[in-house]
């Protein structure tokens, strides 16, 4: 039934910020950004969940938290930029948001890095 709340406060804020932008552009920028923020809000205690299975399962396989905590911080590197690249978007910017994108897409191939030498050092182990 959570959907259901989510749902209707990003109804009510699309609404309102579709009113207010014809009479205060910067007013529904920033209604649309507090609205974000508040539905974010919403859905922390189940991303927190999820980190928290993640976890205990690498624990269980063995698999060192390094990993897992750099995994973590991609998806949320991802989540972030498409938020801010959402908010350019919405405010007429869409090169920026553009750029946003780009970054992030550096920035998550920087941090695959030693996932991926790690894996291709299993790899050549299991090879004769």
């Amino acid at each position: 039934m959570e959907i259901i709340q989510i749902v209707g406060l990003g109804l009510i804020g699309a609404i309102l910020a579709v009113i207010l932008r014809q009479q205060k552009p910067e007013l529904a920028l920033m209604l649309s950004i507090c609205v974000g923020v508040l539905l974010f809000l919403t859905v922390i205690g189940q991303i927190s969940a999820v980190f928290n299975v993640l976890r205990d399962l690498a624990a269980q396989a063995n698999i060192s938290m390094v990993y897992v905590g750099t995994i973590l911080k991609i998806v949320g590197i991802a989540y972030i930029a498409d938020f801010g690249a959402q908010i350019c978007r919405d405010s007429g910017e869409s090169a920026l948001a553009s750029k946003i994108e780009f970054a992030a897409k550096i920035l998550v191939l920087v941090m695959a890095v030693p996932i991926i030498i790690a894996v291709l050092q299993a790899l050549l182990k299991l090879v004769p």
